[in-house]
């Protein structure tokens, strides 16, 4: 079920991210490789806040730890997706909307679910007595 929730929380946020990122685009004229920066920034916003509260339901651990761990997951997503956007494009020639989309899929489940799981919402052992 867990699983299911935070693919639930990575769509919104996901979707957030990808619209941001067109927006920023196509209306405000950034180039894409900075403008999924900006999008993952805002992205994960909603995404953090989706996953602390339900997804995960880590509440009990401090939110500065969590926000710091989620925020180098963060940056490491952003990092990926804008190289490797950046890298698909220019050695494909298809449009970055679409390479976006494929390095998305591969950052998504090898990167942050892996790390978001395991690391940043990780509940604490609690040992018995």
């Amino acid at each position: 079920m867990t699983f299911l929730k935070s693919q639930i929380s990575a769509f919104f946020g996901g979707i957030t991210d990808y619209l941001v990122m067109l927006y920023c685009v196509e209306r405000l004229g950034i180039h894409y490789f900075y403008a999924i920066g900006i999008g993952g920034f805002i992205g994960a916003i909603v995404n953090y806040t989706i996953s602390r509260y339900w997804a995960f339901d880590a509440r009990e651990e401090k939110i500065w730890t969590q926000l710091i761990k989620y925020a180098a997951v963060s940056l490491g997503s952003i990092i990926l997706k804008s190289s490797g956007t950046f890298l698909l494009t220019e050695m494909s020639s298809w449009d970055y909307r679409i390479t976006r989309l494929l390095v998305d899929g591969i950052v998504a489940f090898g990167f942050n679910y892996t790390l978001q799981k395991l690391w940043v919402f990780k509940k604490p052992i609690v040992a018995d007595t």
